[in-house]
């Protein structure tokens, strides 16, 4: 297994006059607007289309006001308390008589101001009641059953998981999920003894198998050693309980620093309206405007029948708020924490409550934020510097059988640093083999981990959505390279040196420009504001710092390839758009790729 982060950077390229929402207008959903969003549907397809079923709801999310109109109204008085913004609106995607339906509400007038049918390709996400009709309508199955006792296996310790199914250029009519099983037999660990051969295609809507297959029987992975939990061991604390973090509904204030917190189905954490305070102006200075994880890509290397489409665009086909936990004290976050819930719409439209969704605290590793020893001073031994404390802003996402630990991490000095880790359990393949020499001659897509056990190779890469406003929405892209100088021999200012390298600066005019492959050439890639300036006359800018440069190394043509077109390259920089956040497409089940960034960026 192998994980990536990619970056997707955005860049800025209007006010209404209506009263009345008193908050921040980035604010999440409330759970009084997650009700009143559901009463206003519900209602308004019982009064006009009453022989209608019940509409299932996929995506509930505000609809993000105008960039200008949200600064404008941040930036007219720091007390912002008693003043309303104009509007408050929410998009939400539901699936209703087999159509997927994309409606606006009016918060403030509590009505729905468009409703328009989609068409394209690609469905919305699965709703958890979706995926858990699908895994017992399979365990249901009369054939399943048949297979099951066939292999002499407890029906009652069986767990079966529905797997979203990519798309290999057949025509996607139906949203359908293929499901795999796994046999618990005592253990908690499912994940460690799947039942191979048998695969089952389910339609989630009309609720029935609609392709079954039983190939062929493996032994079972051994119980020894697959469970993964531990005993709960003594309490850990390295930080101080009083720490300077002052929250505010969901703005958050810590040394230097103010921004936005919220949680999201999809995207999970989204960090908005980071500004940094100059001691010099005594003001506070723009650095991003939003960010969040934009998309997921988990492309399994095993182009077997009962594996080829494990190809999961984690994002847009679950949603990292969905699978959010609620974390938990001295394992997820120390001692030192504050906590956030989040809240979301269910598959019925009603409220769930995910308590502890997010948590913020200080950190400290033991680092060295700065230091100098001076010995240049006669008669001084001059020793000073700054222990590195910063402010860390986290979330867990689980998904299938790996948990995503999500990081937002402020530093004084003005960073900020994106961090994922990735924890969890192996999703093994069974085998016949119990050892490493008989898989020599042939290809088993992966490692022998244990006894009739195979750990399949495949990739995560993580795409982050990025819309930095640096000192003002005027942005541009610069890459500053690095060349090779040979030195001049035989001049005035001759020095025996025969080469250096100096920095050339090139501003990025087109967005097929501005597609980055880290590491081909030396070169720092900054984000800067031509419109202003330091003291001494630079120009205002942050550099983007990478982590280890990976592509996909999967053919241009394969299907996976096709719907996260996007791997091909580290980082994509395009003009601001604000419903261009998700680098896969807003439709990732079964999308076709003709919609996402790679797209976005050659129109």
């Amino acid at each position: 297994m192998i994980i990536h982060v990619l970056i997707l950077a955005t860049l800025l390229c209007l006010f209404l006059n209506i009263p009345t929402y008193q908050s921040h207008p980035l604010d999440p959903l409330t759970p009084k607007e997650i009700n009143t969003i559901r009463h206003t549907i519900k209602n308004f397809y019982s009064q006009n289309t009453p022989s209608s079923n019940n509409p299932t709801f996929h995506f509930l999310d505000i609809e993000e006001p105008e960039k200008n109109h949200v600064l404008k109204w941040l930036s007219s008085d720091r007390n912002r308390k008693n003043r309303s913004f104009p509007t408050r609106r929410a998009n939400v995607v539901i699936r209703v008589n087999g159509e997927t339906r994309e409606l606006v509400v009016d918060l403030i007038t509590d009505s729905i101001v468009s409703d328009r049918l989609r068409k394209g390709n690609g469905y919305p996400p699965f709703t958890f009641d979706e995926l858990l009709v699908a895994s017992r309508v399979s365990t249901s199955y009369p054939k399943f059953r048949d297979s099951i006792a066939k292999r002499g296996l407890n029906l009652s310790e069986i767990t079966c998981m529905p797997l979203t199914t990519g798309w290999f250029g057949e025509a996607a009519i139906k949203r359908v999920v293929r499901v795999t099983c796994f046999y618990r037999g005592g253990t908690s660990n499912m994940w460690a003894r799947p039942i191979e051969g048998i695969s089952l295609l389910v339609d989630v809507e009309r609720i029935q198998v609609i392709e079954y297959s039983d190939r062929f029987k493996t032994p079972l992975p051994k119980l020894e050693g697959a469970d993964f939990q531990t005993r709960r061991g003594s309490s850990v604390s390295c930080n101080e309980k009083n720490s300077s973090i002052t929250i505010d509904m969901h703005e958050v204030r810590w040394a230097n620093w103010e921004f936005h917190v919220a949680f999201d189905a999809r995207a999970g954490v989204i960090i908005s309206t980071a500004s940094i305070f100059d001691p010099t102006t005594k003001r506070f200075r723009r650095v991003l405007y939003r960010g969040h994880v934009s998309e997921t890509f988990v492309p399994y290397m095993d182009p077997t029948q009962e594996w080829y489409y494990r190809t999961f665009l984690d994002v847009g086909e679950f949603g990292f708020g969905r699978s959010a936990n609620s974390l938990v004290p001295f394992i997820d976050c120390p001692e030192n924490a504050v906590y956030m819930d989040g809240y979301m719409a269910g598959g019925d439209g009603h409220v769930q409550r995910v308590p502890n969704a997010i948590c913020i605290f200080e950190s400290f590793a033991g680092n060295v934020a700065w230091r100098h020893t001076e010995v240049g001073v006669p008669g001084k031994l001059i020793i000073s510097g700054e222990a590195e404390v910063n402010l860390v802003v986290r979330m867990v996402a689980t998904v299938g059988n790996y948990d995503y630990i999500l990081d937002w991490e402020f530093k004084k000095s003005g960073s900020i640093k994106v961090g994922v880790s990735l924890s969890g359990v192996l999703e093994m393949k069974a085998t016949k083999y119990t050892n490493a020499d008989q898989t020599r001659t042939d290809e088993i897509y992966g490692t022998l981990v244990a006894e009739n056990a195979i750990a399949v190779n495949h990739d995560h890469f993580l795409t982050y959505y990025l819309d930095l406003d640096i000192d003002g929405v005027e942005n541009s892209f610069v890459k500053s390279k690095l060349e090779t100088v040979r030195a001049k021999g035989k001049t005035v200012n001759s020095t025996p040196r025969r080469s250096y390298w100096r920095v050339v600066k090139e501003t990025v005019e087109t967005e097929s420009d501005a597609r980055i492959r880290v590491g081909l050439e030396p070169v720092e890639l900054l984000i800067i504001n031509p419109e202003k300036k330091t003291k001494i006359g630079n120009n205002v800018g942050y550099k983007l710092i990478t982590g280890r440069p990976a592509i996909s190394l999967l053919v241009d043509d394969d299907y996976p390839q096709i719907r996260a077109s996007y791997t091909k390259y580290q980082i994509w920089v395009t003009c601001y758009n604000k419903t261009e956040r998700w680098a896969g497409g807003f439709y990732a089940d079964r999308s076709h790729g003709d919609d996402g960034l790679a797209t976005w960026s050659i129109r």
